[in-house]
């Protein structure tokens, strides 16, 4: 079974979401990734808009600072990325970015496939109570559902927090990568999140992007 793994945080950068199927620390990173036991890359990759907007909360191991979550009810638009992979290596991503190891995701395929079928359904799936483990379907793309994760609350429930600076550069870069936005239209974009509107001056956010993009 094949479905669209939906990234609008880091993992819009391809490399970034190579360390999550390849495994490794990637440079700048704080944590190592055992990999996904497929660790063939994505069939293919689209660039995909989702109704509503992405916030930044919690404590991110692998950045430090707030991590991205994506929350439907937002007004806007969130940029995202589809990645065309098999129910494994989704859940395996899955297992990863809700800190579960990858070896016991065998049990968590029937549970993942359930919770496909009902967020296919309903719009909304829950695999368990932590980050990351809410399962959201915005729609499908060719036939194949579009499927991400995030938290259980939304942006008006949650402790917003910045970003770290390294972990919103990367984004910029995966925005630059998969929309081919100008470094304005990245900074406008990311200024106004939930986490980054109340701690990141604009101009600061702008200055960032623009030194992300030319090393990217």
């Amino acid at each position: 079974m094949l479905v669209w793994y939906v990234a609008y945080g880091s993992n819009l950068h391809a490399a970034r979401l190579a360390w999550y199927i390849g495994g490794g620390c990637p440079p700048g990173g704080k944590r190592t990734y055992p990999g996904c036991r497929d660790r063939r890359p994505p069939s293919r990759s689209e660039p995909v808009s989702l109704p509503g907007g992405i916030y930044f909360a919690g404590e991110s191991g692998a950045w430090t600072g707030g991590m991205a979550f994506y929350d439907p009810d937002l007004p806007g638009e969130t940029a995202a990325r589809a990645y065309l992979v098999t129910l494994e290596q989704f859940t395996d991503i899955a297992a990863q970015e809700m800190y579960r190891p990858t070896a016991d995701t065998a049990d968590l395929i029937p549970a993942t496939g359930a919770a496909i079928d009902a967020a296919v359904a309903d719009g909304r799936a829950t695999l368990g109570p932590g980050r990351y483990e809410t399962l959201v379907c915005p729609g499908s793309r060719d036939g194949v559902p579009l499927l991400t994760f995030t938290a259980p609350e939304g942006a008006s429930a949650a402790r917003c927090r910045p970003p770290a600076p390294i972990y919103l550069a990367m984004i910029a870069r995966g925005l630059r990568e998969s929309h081919g936005w100008p470094a304005e239209r990245i900074a406008n974009y990311l200024a106004v999140r939930p986490g980054v509107a109340d701690s990141w001056p604009p101009d600061a956010v702008a200055a960032l992007v623009t030194e992300a993009l030319a090393v990217s």
